[in-house]
């Protein structure tokens, strides 16, 4: 598919996101704006126009573009793209979020997070309401989605979940034979903990995905598919969302990642009671530096 007929039709699934926020009746900005918000030529947008005209989704009369229908998932055209498994979304979502420090109550750009994963929008749209279910984001009564910040207790009921399912993960791996996939997973996780920590002062904003890839390994034993979903909204408030708070975000992932060195000795070990009490104090730990994050962004 040529470039031209792209971006054409990328800027006229993002006018149908633009129109969905729009009342109807109300009038759409000026094809200058347009084209400047959508990162398009005026020629694009013309021709884009001309097709929610076509399609009677405006009245377009001069300088006059009025909604006078609202558009559905049915007037979306095909934007031929690269195919993104929902984990990789998640994850370039999941690490934009930390990289950006995109703060609670942003509103999400649907056209420009589209844009900037390469993916079509309802597969963004799709995966936005995945997280919706937990109350991460919600779609705003005129369109649009917007990240939301977490409450005290929000974060504490997380925990109390995460917690029984860790321990209970804990307790099965330690009694897997020799042969399951996950010792060897845990030999490689423990050779990337031991390099990360040995270039901790040039790579420590790395620690977040090597957390997450540590703790899904752990949990991948129960074979339950309810926490494989939970992992979802557990890897953005764990994983991510905590470390908005840069202050000592150095020492902590160096701190954590010893922790995590302590646990896989003990499940190597065998030894419930001690892989259990290793387990325990990381988590804890993990707990307080995210109710310390909460008080700092007054998230309570």
């Amino acid at each position: 598919m040529a470039r031209t007929d792209e971006r054409f039709r990328e800027a006229y699934n993002a006018l149908i996101d633009i129109c969905s926020s729009v009342p109807l009746g109300d009038s759409l900005p000026s094809e200058a704006a347009l084209s400047k918000r959508l990162d398009v030529s005026r020629t694009v947008i013309r021709s884009a126009l001309n097709r929610l005209n076509d399609v009677a989704i405006i009245r377009w009369n001069g300088r006059d573009k009025r909604l006078i229908r609202e558009p559905d998932k049915t007037d979306l055209i095909d934007v031929p793209t690269e195919t993104m498994s929902n984990d990789e979304l998640e994850r370039r979502f999941l690490n934009w979020v930390l990289r950006f420090d995109v703060p609670p109550g942003t509103s999400l750009n649907v056209s420009e997070m589209c844009r900037q994963f390469h993916v079509p929008a309802h597969a963004l749209h799709e995966f936005l309401a995945s997280l919706s279910r937990f109350g991460l984001v919600e779609r705003r009564p005129k369109g649009g989605w917007q990240l939301l910040g977490f409450t005290r207790e929000y974060a504490v009921e997380l925990f109390e979940l995460r917690t029984m399912i860790e321990l209970n993960a804990v307790s099965r791996l330690v009694q897997l034979p020799e042969d399951h996939p996950v010792w060897s997973q845990l030999d490689e996780l423990e050779c990337e903990h031991e390099a990360l920590a040995a270039q901790i002062d040039e790579r420590y904003n790395d620690f977040s995905v090597l957390d997450e890839r540590f703790h899904t390994a752990l949990d991948s034993v129960t074979h339950n598919r309810f926490i494989a979903e939970l992992q979802k909204v557990i890897a953005l408030v764990f994983y991510y969302h905590y470390q908005w708070d840069k202050r000592d975000e150095r020492e902590r992932n160096e701190a954590a990642i010893q922790e995590h060195l302590a646990l896989i000795k003990a499940l190597k070990s065998r030894d419930e009671t001690t892989a259990l009490k290793a387990a325990r104090h990381h988590l804890n730990t993990s707990k307080k530096t995210l109710m310390s994050s909460l008080k700092t962004h007054n998230h309570q």
